[in-house]
């Protein structure tokens, strides 16, 4: 729509600034990720597709036209969502461009925990050929992989290892009702029963405040001492420093992190020596097809708030539209 400018923060997917384009947007890339910054180039901008970056209120008020901003991604908790609908500002996100590669994600480091594909490789770089015979891996026919949060993604997972690894699912998603679990997901009995069942548990719901520290001390130690631990979530739902303790003192046998509670980690943090942990730099969705449909379904939102139409995929429905 000529008139209507975009603000790009953080660099996306050429598709995507590309269908912007072809829509009649101008593109305006950012100077800078701080939020003085995008709040001094967004003054003249009518909307923000946003990654990573934080977008507090101090964005959203300096951004006098600002009509959408099109969260990059599935979590929305670097935006100010509750200021953004008083000011009359959609957020929409893309919590379809992302299921299938989260979840290949998952079932990846379901894997290469069972059968130690890290600690081989580390083990075996160092010319220590006998580790084969001392360190064994585990069959995941028949184990038990506890989903907790049963979205997009968390279905996804329990589809991928029920019928691809042939693994009992079990889940855990206090919003669903048991006949909404579907087929390949029994429901858990209580939070307890998740983790004092499972072999494997993956971690799928949003960060929240009410979600903040939800798996802690408590919850590790009723997990089987042979039990791992999957969180591509959100850092802040497990308490890191009690993770830690149950991985040193092996109350768990091991976890894989995607996110952390401070991003990036620093250096001291313990979880960088551990053995028993796979570690990645929140990117379990960055994929060159998922990206692609990141920046495309965020360009969607965009032009669907700024052509007058409803967002397909709202975080908000502010009563007062710009």
């Amino acid at each position: 729509m000529a008139g209507y400018k975009v603000l790009i923060p953080q660099n996306v997917a050429e598709e995507g600034k590309n269908y912007l384009r072809e829509q009649g947007y101008e593109i305006k890339m950012g100077s800078g990720v701080t939020s003085d910054d995008i709040a001094k180039d967004v003054a003249d901008c009518d909307a923000i597709l946003a990654r990573t970056a934080a977008f507090p209120a101090t964005v959203l008020d300096a951004g006098k036209g600002l009509k959408v901003i099109a969260r990059h991604g599935v979590g929305f908790d670097n935006i100010d969502v509750p200021r953004a609908t008083e000011l009359g500002i959609w957020v929409t996100f893309t919590p379809e461009a992302l299921t299938n590669t989260v979840a290949e994600y998952t079932i990846g480091c379901i894997i290469a925990l069972a059968r130690n594909f890290i600690r081989f490789d580390r083990e075996l770089r160092t010319g220590n050929w006998q580790i084969r015979d001392k360190m064994t891996g585990i069959d995941l026919a028949g184990k038990v992989l506890g989903v907790v949060g049963l979205g997009r993604i968390g279905r996804c997972v329990a589809k991928k290892a029920a019928l691809g690894l042939d693994m009992q699912v079990i889940g855990y998603d206090p919003f669903l009702k048991p006949e909404q679990f579907g087929e390949l997901a029994i429901p858990a009995k209580t939070w307890e029963d998740i983790f004092t069942a499972s072999d494997f548990i993956t971690l799928h719901m949003p960060g929240t405040e009410a979600t903040r520290d939800m798996v802690g001390k408590k919850e590790f130690e009723k997990m089987k001492k042979t039990a791992y631990l999957i969180n591509a979530a959100r850092g802040s739902v497990v308490n890191e420093s009690d993770l830690i303790e149950a991985l040193r003192s092996e109350t768990i046998a091991g976890a894989a992190l995607d996110v952390y509670r401070k991003e990036p980690p620093e250096m001291d943090n313990p979880l960088f020596t551990m053995s028993n942990v796979l570690l990645t730099p929140h990117n379990a969705s960055l994929t060159r097809e998922c990206m692609v449909r990141l920046a495309l379904h965020a360009a969607q939102g965009i032009d669907e708030v700024l052509s007058g139409r409803q967002p397909t995929w709202p975080v908000n429905r502010p009563i007062q539209r710009r």
